[in-house]
């Protein structure tokens, strides 16, 4: 329903213009917005006039008047005076709030809609019918973006959003819950990926320094179709997850670049568990690391392998970086310097990552 603040400035504003006063009453007679006293309203005059079959009448010198929601009576407009003047203008009163109603009630009817498709409550035959009703385009190129921000319903963070993408039409913004900020983007023809990851990029760095928020952008992929928006959501919704585990450095993830860490993170646990001890058995495991061991094998995985870059980069002997590499060999049983050990410690550490992530989720 319309909010009372937005009809008290619509009669506000009229007032102003016309110098009639005016006041919009709920249909047991309580104020919902006035610019007249309080009791200038006779409660008794308008529960009578409820009770009539007119659409407007006069009584004891204020015109009456019916606002409908869907030709059922929602509120009653009262205008100060009996003349013509005091009628025209709250017949102007009346059309003004009416549309209110309706641009109100279509905006949440979308709101609502955009939410159950993003979850997944509709059925294909119902999509259609209501996006046709709806106006909204059934076939359009749209993708999906997730904004997590660090307070919950940071509505500061939620006005930017509207302020850069909410004059649209055909981009919708909502929110399935209170930490995150949804806007399915309509993209244009020629827009691809790179367009894509350019206003997620606008997006965080419009939110960090305008809302002063940290946040985190992700996003699904490019879908053709209203059906399958629910799709680009659940993406972006995995790309933040996987993000957080395996990319903590990077705010802006995109689900088709999460590469391996997507599939890790699609792992049941049992056979994560059973993967970590076949590949260290009862050795030392990758979370039992200490800080410079692992600072030293990601920087050496970032090098392609490269011992003498990677020595330079950390400021250390090329000597001093093989000593620690052997005794990474003889812990875990894996030489990090031969191209296959190396990339099953790589998928181990992101393994350990993925354990660890789902125990804290249990808690």
């Amino acid at each position: 329903m319309i909010s009372g603040q937005v009809i008290q400035t619509s009669i506000e504003d009229l007032r102003k213009i016309t110098r009639i006063d005016l006041c919009v009453t709920d249909l047991e007679g309580n104020i919902v917005a006035s610019a007249m006293k309080e009791e200038d309203v006779n409660k008794d005059a308008i529960l009578f006039f409820v009770e009539s079959a007119a659409e407007s009448q006069v009584m004891q010198g204020y015109h009456f008047f019916k606002i409908l929601d869907d030709g059922a009576p929602a509120y009653i407009l009262i205008s100060r005076g009996s003349g013509d003047d005091a009628y025209m203008i709250g017949k102007i009163a009346v059309s003004q709030i009416q549309n209110l109603i309706i641009a109100y009630k279509e905006r949440f009817d979308k709101n609502n809609f955009i939410q159950n498709l993003l979850l997944d409550n509709l059925l294909l035959v119902d999509i259609y019918n209501r996006a046709k009703k709806l106006r909204i385009d059934i076939e359009a190129k749209r993708i999906v973006y997730l904004i997590e921000t660090r307070q919950e319903k940071d509505t500061g963070a939620r006005e930017i959003v509207k302020t850069m993408f909410g004059a649209s039409a055909k981009d919708f913004i909502t929110a399935v819950d209170e930490k995150s900020i949804i806007l399915v983007k309509e993209l244009e023809p020629e827009e691809d990926y790179e367009d894509a990851d350019r206003i997620a990029r606008t997006l965080l760095d419009m939110l960090n320094s305008e809302a002063m928020s940290q946040v985190r952008v992700a996003y699904g992929t490019i879908i053709h179709e209203i059906r399958s928006i629910s799709k680009s959501y659940k993406e972006a919704k995995m790309a933040l997850d996987v993000g957080k585990i395996f990319y903590g450095d990077k705010k802006v993830i995109a689900y088709n670049t999460l590469g391996i860490g997507r599939l890790i993170y699609q792992l049941p646990l049992p056979l994560c568990e059973m993967f970590m001890d076949e590949v260290f058995g009862g050795r030392h495991l990758p979370e039992s690391l200490d800080d410079e061991t692992l600072t030293t094998i990601n920087k050496f995985f970032e090098n392609s392998l490269n011992v003498s870059e990677t020595s330079r980069q950390l400021y250390i002997h090329r000597n001093t970086l093989v000593y620690r590499l052997e005794k990474l060999q003889k812990s875990t049983g894996l030489d990090v310097r031969v191209f296959e050990d190396a990339l099953t410690f790589r998928i181990a550490l992101m393994v350990s990552n993925y354990m660890k992530y789902m125990e804290q989720q249990e808690y």
